[in-house]
C-alpha cells in the first residue's frame, strides 16, 4: 500500500486557455479514503485520470509513495480503476472477467481462481461466478467491477463516479459496501463523485475543487462546521446552507429586527458594509424576533419539517429552516428566525473567504 501526493500538478488540455486542473497540491495518506467532490467541470474526474496516467500532466509531479509516476505508464503504476460504466466484458463469465487482468499478466490458474474466489466472498458474489453480465443487476455489475479492481491486490484503487448508474436505493447501500470493504482491505483509495452526501458519508477526507482550484479539503464534520469559502459553505451539506447578504451596523450584522453580534475585529476584515452570513437549517429556530420569512412550502418528513420560505422585504433571499415535524408553521404565515450563535458562519461578499478573529 501507499500514500499519493499531487504536487502541483497541472493539466491544459489542447486549445484551452486555461487548466482544468491548476496546480493541485494534495496529500493522501496510506491507507485513506479520500473523496474529491465539486460540480461538473470542476477538474475531479481530470485529478483521477492524471493520477491513473490517462491524462498528461504539464507541470508539477505526482507520486505514489516515495516514487515519482509522472510518466511512467498506466500498467505500470500499480493501481486499479473502477468506471461508472462497469466495462465488463459480456462474453465473459464474472469469474473470468474478474480474473482477466491477472491472466493477461500470466499469473498462473490455481492462483487466479483462488483471488478470483477469495473476492467473490468478500464481495457476496460465490454464487454468480459462472454467470454472464447480462444475467446480473446493477449492483452486481458493479461489485464485479470492484472485485476485478481487487484481485490485482494493487497500491491504490481509482474510483471514478462508481454509483452513478444505480438507482437511489441502492447507491445508499453500496455506498456502505464500498466504504467497508475499502477499511477491510486497507486501500489506498481516490473516489471522485459530485454528489456531496456520498462524499461525507464515505471518506475520510474531502477534497473539494471548483473551476480546477483546491477549495478546501478536510474531514466531513470540518468542511460542514468550518468552510472555509462561500463555495464550500454552499456546496457540502444538504438541504444547503442559507446565504443571506447583510448589512453591517455598529456591534454586529442587521438581521431581520435584531443585530447579530459580532466582534469588532472580525466585522473590520470585511471589504465592505456588507457580509454573506451562513446559516445552516438546523441552526435557526423560530423566536420572537429576527430574521422575519414567509413561509412559501412546508416540507413535512415526519419528525422533522423543512420550511421554504423568502425574507420579508427581500425576496430574492430564500430561506430554509428544520422545524419540529409535529407543529410547522403553516403555509403563508410569517415566522421569525433566530441563528444558533455558535454556528453562524460570516464570509467576505468580495472574496467568498471566511471572516475570522
Amino acid at each position: 500500500m501507499a500514500s499519493v501526493t499531487f504536487d502541483k500538478a497541472t493539466r491544459v488540455y489542447p486549445g484551452a486557455t486555461k487548466p482544468s486542473v491548476d496546480a493541485l497540491d494534495l496529500e493522501i495518506a496510506n491507507e485513506e479514503f479520500l473523496v474529491l467532490v465539486g460540480p461538473s467541470g470542476c477538474g475531479k474526474s481530470t485529478s483521477l485520470r492524471m493520477l491513473a496516467g490517462l491524462e498528461d500532466v504539464n507541470a508539477g509531479r505526482i507520486l505514489i509513495g516515495d516514487r515519482d509516476v509522472t510518466q511512467v505508464p498506466p500498467k505500470d503504476r500499480d493501481i486499479a480503476m473502477v468506471f461508472q460504466s462497469y466495462a465488463l466484458y459480456p462474453h465473459m463469465t464474472v469469474a473470468d472477467n474478474m480474473g482477466f487482468a491477472l491472466k493477461i499478466a500470466g499469473v498462473p490458474k490455481d492462483q487466479i481462481r483462488t483471488r478470483v474466489e477469495e473476492a467473490a466472498r468478500i464481495l457476496d458474489l460465490t454464487p454468480y461466478l459462472e454467470r454472464k453480465p447480462k444475467a446480473l443487476s446493477g449492483g452486481q455489475r458493479q461489485r464485479v467491477a470492484m472485485g476485478r479492481a481487487i484481485v490485482r491486490k494493487p497500491q491504490v484503487f481509482l474510483m471514478d463516479e462508481p454509483l452513478s448508474n444505480l438507482d437511489a436505493k441502492l447507491r445508499v447501500q453500496t455506498r456502505t459496501q464500498i466504504a467497508s470493504l475499502q477499511r477491510q482491505l486497507g486501500v489506498t483509495t481516490v473516489y471522485v463523485t459530485h454528489d456531496q452526501t456520498e462524499a461525507m458519508t464515505m471518506g475520510d477526507r474531502i477534497c473539494v475543487l471548483k473551476d480546477g482550484l483546491l477549495q478546501q479539503v478536510g474531514t466531513p464534520r470540518e468542511l460542514y462546521d468550518h468552510p472555509g469559502n462561500v463555495f464550500v459553505a454552499g456546496f457540502i451539506g444538504s438541504p444547503a446552507m442559507n446565504l443571506l447578504n447583510l448589512p453591517t451596523t455598529d456591534g454586529g450584522v442587521k438581521l431581520g429586527d435584531t443585530v447579530f453580534p459580532v466582534a469588532r475585529e472580525v466585522l473590520g476584515k470585511a471589504s465592505g458594509s456588507t457580509v454573506t452570513m451562513g446559516m445552516r437549517p438546523e441552526d435557526l429556530t423560530i423566536a420572537e424576533h429576527g430574521l422575519a420569512v414567509q413561509v412559501d412550502v412546508v416540507e413535512e418528513l415526519g419528525a422533522d419539517a423543512y420550511i421554504y420560505g423568502h425574507a420579508i422585504g427581500a425576496d430574492d433571499l430564500q430561506v430554509i429552516a428544520r422545524t419540529d415535524g409535529r407543529r410547522p408553521p403553516m403555509k403563508g404565515e410569517t415566522v421569525h428566525f433566530a441563528p444558533t450563535p455558535d454556528h453562524v458562519h460570516l464570509f467576505d461578499v468580495e472574496t467568498g473567504e471566511r471572516l475570522r478573529a
